[in-house]
């Protein structure tokens, strides 16, 4: 495994293409960060596994720390700064400078609008650590590397259940909207989320069945 490294380089080179600024209130339902730390070699983002839970819609899956909108949040990066301390126990004295606006795409199954930041962990900050074991089942650290390959798995998506493209590291598996904004943002090329026709060709008629 890398070890991380005090020196500059790769996370200042993706995190300078984002402007460190508010985003306008209520542009977005949700907020997450994508939290990065410099190894040796490359850079690592930071990602829960969130715990089984019926009544979570995300339940099990692998996500970047973060969630809804509360009604005292005053903006996007105070709901992201906020659960990021609730999800994995790090504050905004964790990491380098301040939140970078990524963007607000829509997490289409779930029909909402997400506010995506970005930020340095510090040479000084604390690591993450799981918080509250009713939410994030597990804490780990990706290798933008491991972005690069992908897999396909079955997951039951807004169409049933269909083989998605997936990364899978150490067990875990990330795929959909997670695995999407991380691509863009390492300017990774786009990629077709479902593996293969999304119907199969009657071989009477050469049309979709």
């Amino acid at each position: 495994m890398s070890e991380p490294t005090d020196r500059g380089g790769p996370s200042e080179h993706w995190l300078a293409r984002h402007p460190a600024l508010v985003p306008p209130v209520s542009t977005a339902g949700a907020a997450v960060v994508i939290v990065l730390r410099e190894v040796t070699d490359d850079v690592e983002v930071l990602l829960i596994e969130r715990a089984t839970n019926p009544q979570d819609p995300a339940s099990g899956q692998v996500a970047l720390p973060g969630g809804r909108v509360d009604d005292d949040d005053n903006s996007l990066a105070v709901t992201a700064l906020r659960e990021l301390e609730e999800e994995v126990g790090l504050t905004e004295g964790d990491l380098d400078g301040s939140l970078r606006f990524v963007g607000a795409p829509v997490a289409r199954r779930f029909g909402l609008k997400v506010g995506v930041f970005a930020a340095k962990l510090a040479d000084r900050g604390r690591g993450p650590t799981v918080r509250s074991a009713a939410e994030v089942a597990h804490v780990f650290w990706l290798p933008r590397a491991a972005l690069l390959t992908s897999r396909a798995v079955e997951r039951e998506t807004s169409r049933g259940l269909a083989p998605v493209r997936a990364t899978v590291h150490e067990g875990h598996v990330l795929w959909g909207f997670t695995r999407r904004i991380l691509r863009e943002f390492f300017e990774l090329p786009e990629e077709d989320d479902l593996v293969g026709p999304m119907f199969a060709e009657s071989s009477a008629t050469g049309r979709p069945s």
